[in-house]
């Protein structure tokens, strides 16, 4: 496995995972069209060239020699849904699931926060879905706290997400 930054080639390596692992985490009991009509609308090619061409966003993918396993974005200006928190937000943070417990999320989450202390940033959030207890553990186990709450809207539905701080300082 190595780290580097993600390339526009990497858009569709980077949207097939992000449909993965958004099925495998969110869609417990079954897929309807509701969620797939979400999932094939938001993670296209296009809409992650877009991403990766924002200057706002800093992506980083885990890469084995058959190809991506893992990939974070880092968003600068970010404001957070609650106070006390910086405007760095770890907007996405994604491993094949099959690659869990490898030390992927892990070493690019080091690689993100790394760039946070290089930039100056004081602290860093991010928001997961308050019912995604594998994530929850794992952020807090690297010292994140819970801050408040926001939600993920999906056309008019909401859904509970937790938000995390991490002071940096």
């Amino acid at each position: 496995m190595s780290l580097r930054p993600a390339t526009l080639t990497d858009a569709s390596s980077i949207a097939a995972l992000s449909i993965e692992v958004w099925i495998g985490t969110y869609l417990k009991s079954g897929i309807n069209a509701f969620f797939a009509d979400f999932v094939l609308s938001e993670f296209t090619t296009p809409k992650i060239e877009h991403r990766l061409e924002d200057p706002r966003n800093q992506f980083i993918v885990s890469e084995n020699t058959q190809g991506i396993d893992g990939f974070a974005c880092l968003t600068q200006n970010s404001p957070a849904p609650v106070p006390g928190c910086s405007d760095w937000e770890i907007s996405t943070l994604y491993v094949r699931p099959r690659h869990h417990g490898k030390g992927i999320g892990r070493d690019l989450l080091q690689s993100l926060l790394a760039t946070c202390r290089a930039q100056g940033a004081h602290s860093v959030w991010l928001a997961t879905n308050a019912e995604n207890t594998p994530a929850i553990g794992f952020y807090m186990a690297q010292g994140f706290e819970p801050v408040g709450e926001t939600h993920f809207r999906i056309g008019d539905q909401g859904y509970l997400n937790t938000v995390f701080r991490l002071s940096l300082g």
